[in-house]
């Protein structure tokens, strides 16, 4: 980041991490407090992206990134309620398609929060399928202010939207139709975006929706014969019938840069915490984290967090490059939620009942609360996985196969031969490419100078092969492979693991390879190509013509499976590792809000006590050896600290120290307890809306 980036960063964004009482708002208040809102306000939090000319931040994609990855590891709903005004909405529609005029009128008080957007795309009947909304808009000619205006007559109902509650400014997509040729010959002209204020006449911002107990405002948004002048829409009218294309490209914004943040907030929150609890919750005489069960788990912590990150960081690379990665994003949405989802599963499994009562003192169950939040919006990940990541990707990756759907939908002979002829000396060179890496095991494929130039090797092993595997499928299926769901994700999977596989890689060259971070990089390759390698075999078992699924299969396994998941003596190294305050473990807790001297917060209050016990440990050393020699007797901490001042077996530094961490120790084990009438007192009516228009 720019020092401009990292002060607001360290600065205003540690601030109102301090501001948040995610319990209070989620709980009591059912939002955040009016503090915390100015504070957003105020601070820029809502312009993040937009252009310092319009007053905004005008910060990179990775500074975005990294400072909603902070806020959601405090609270989701803050975090959310942060990346939506940055992400898809209103304000990176205008920035990208507006007018100057409406870059003028709008950016400044979106970029100074005096004006909320939403974004209204979600329809009850139209949800993964996103180009089937109902809501129409009808061209012709109205009142305005009192004159007669060309203009828009509209009719939508929209649902899930999220900030629609307090939105001043309503984003609108919806199907234009031109029936009278105002605009032109065309009449069905297509999927448009519009703004609106929320008090426009017939505009109804409805009922609240509460997202899995998260206080992030949510709700409904409906019109009926609502009238609004053409120049409403988002670029004008030469922008009628362009929504599609608007929203497509910057959906992959979003899905490049908020969601893999809010994952990687999990992923992070959940190292140092999960970390630190374990070594200091004993049972047996013994920390948790030592035992072989836990250290599996941690392991997957760890590697999946260090995925995480390096997915997060390559992809929004790409748009600070000026790129807009459909098909990249796409990966970070789907596998980094599902991976996140793993890491919160295994943190809260290591915490046990420490984790599952909530109350002020747990800080991650609302993050495994609010968990299927982000597998569901921006395309839900079943949708992702089957319909998007092969089926989108083929056609934006594939070197020849745009070139002959277009060549030959135009009818534009001798290009589509080039094209053809061009795809088949790509086919037989991949062929010879994988024949030639399977026979060689992919030992002799140049690689840079690296610790890890096998792993380099073998990607693009198995690259050469994905490549003529995904070719023969398309020659051999062509359109029926987009309804053979399961072999597309398939297809997806290997390229997604391939693609965080080169990820890692990338990280770790651009941190120097540091030697600490040299078990998590290896067994985050290991676990991809592992992956990548399931995906392939599944994929060969279910392809329906035999001969050929056999013939890809030997040149891609020729001399067996090469890859296994990481191994029990790699998964202990990085238990291990976790378990001490290491670069890595230091990295991580930098991106996330962990506040090194504040027993009062939930974060705090363990960090103090992993930071106490890595103090003590030579004192415990000490005990342990007191209790095998017979001196003091087994039992709790506390009556031994008592039986060794007793005996003046340590001295009195060593016995303050020891009691401190015994009184950090107890304070993070304690769960939240709740009297039955502050229960009562919280109550909130719940009324459930009944209307016909209402799915």
């Amino acid at each position: 980041m720019s020092e401009e980036e990292q002060a607001f960063f360290d600065n205003e964004t540690e601030e109102l991490c301090q501001m948040i009482d995610d319990w209070k708002a989620t709980h009591e208040d059912k939002d955040l407090s009016p503090e915390v809102w100015q504070f957003m306000k105020d601070k820029g939090f809502f312009g993040l992206v937009i252009d310092k000319k319009y007053g905004g931040k005008g910060f990179s994609a990775y500074a975005h990134s990294t400072i909603v990855m902070k806020v959601a590891s405090k609270s989701s709903s803050a975090g959310v309620t942060v990346m939506v005004p940055n992400s898809l909405g209103p304000g990176e529609l205008l920035y990208h398609y507006g007018t100057d005029e409406q870059k003028n009128k709008f950016l400044p008080d979106l970029a100074k929060g005096r004006q909320i957007p939403c974004f209204a795309l979600t329809a009850p009947e139209a949800g993964s399928d996103a180009a089937s909304i109902p809501d129409k808009g009808i061209v012709c000619m109205g009142q305005y202010q009192g004159q007669e205006t060309l203009g828009i007559r509209l009719t939508f109902n929209k649902r899930y939207i999220t900030l629609a509650p307090v939105a001043t400014l309503v984003g609108l997509a919806f199907h234009l139709y031109d029936p009278e040729h105002l605009l032109g010959e065309q009449e069905a002209i297509g999927i448009t975006c519009a703004l609106m204020p929320h008090d426009h006449l017939g505009v109804e911002i409805g009922n609240r929706a509460i997202p899995l107990d998260m206080c992030f405002m949510n709700g409904t948004v409906r019109g009926e014969d609502v009238f609004i002048p053409i120049d409403w829409i988002i670029g004008g009218r030469a922008r009628a019938g362009q929504g599609w294309k608007m929203l497509v490209e910057c959906l992959s914004i979003g899905r490049s840069i908020s969601l893999p943040a809010c994952a990687t907030a999990t992923g992070a929150l959940s190292f140092a915490m999960t970390g630190a609890y374990a070594l200091v919750r004993e049972q047996f005489n013994t920390s948790i984290g030592n035992f072989e069960g836990v250290e599996e788990a941690l392991a997957r912590i760890g590697g999946l967090t260090y995925i995480l990150d390096a997915c997060r960081r390559l992809t929004v690379t790409a748009v600070d490059h000026g790129i807009k990665p459909s098909v990249a994003s796409a990966i970070a949405k789907y596998h980094m939620t599902e991976m996140s989802r793993q890491v919160i599963n295994d943190a809260m499994d290591i915490h046990g009942g420490r984790g599952i009562l909530l109350g002020p003192r747990n800080y991650i169950g609302r993050a495994y609360q609010s968990m299927p939040i982000g597998i569901t919006v921006e395309g839900a990940n079943i949708l992702t996985r089957n319909l998007i990541l092969f089926g989108q990707g083929a056609m934006c990756a594939h070197p020849y196969l745009r070139k002959e759907f277009y060549a030959a939908r135009d009818g534009k002979l001798a290009e589509f031969d080039q094209a053809l002829f061009s795809h088949g000396g790509y086919l037989f060179k991949n062929f010879c490419h994988s024949f030639w890496h399977g026979m060689t095991a992919g030992k002799l494929i140049s690689a840079p100078e690296s610790r890890l130039a096998k792993y380099y090797q073998q990607i693009s092993r198995m690259s050469a092969t994905f490549a003529l595997t995904s070719d023969v499928a398309l020659l051999y299926l062509g359109g029926a492979l987009k309804r053979k769901e399961r072999l597309s994700a398939r297809l997806g999977d290997v390229m997604s693991y391939l693609y965080m596989a080169s990820s890692v890689l990338k990280r770790y060259a651009d941190e120097g390879e540091p030697k600490e971070e040299r078990i998590y990089a290896e067994w985050a390759v290991q676990h991809c190509l592992h992956n990548a390698q399931v995906a392939f075999e599944e994929f060969y078992q279910n392809f329906p013509q035999r001969f050929l699924a056999r013939v890809l299969r030997r040149l891609t396994f020729f001399w067996g499976k090469p890859y296994k998941a990481p191994q029990d003596r790699l998964d202990h190294k990085i238990a291990q590792d976790m378990l001490n305050d290491t670069e890595v473990r230091r990295r991580f807790s930098k991106l996330t809000y962990v506040p090194h001297n504040d027993p009062e917060d939930p974060v705090g209050r363990v960090e103090h006590a992993f930071n106490l016990r890595l103090e003590v440990t030579p004192i415990l050393a000490k005990v342990k050896k007191a209790v095998k020699a017979g001196e003091i007797a087994k039992g709790a901490l506390k009556g031994q600290i008592e039986q060794l001042r007793q005996r003046g077996s340590l001295s009195v530094q060593e016995l303050q120290l020891l009691q401190r961490y015994e009184q950090a120790r107890w304070e993070v084990i304690q769960v939240d307890e709740f009297s039955k009438e502050s229960l009562q007192n919280n109550k909130k009516d719940a009324t459930i809306i009944k209307r016909s228009d209402v799915a």
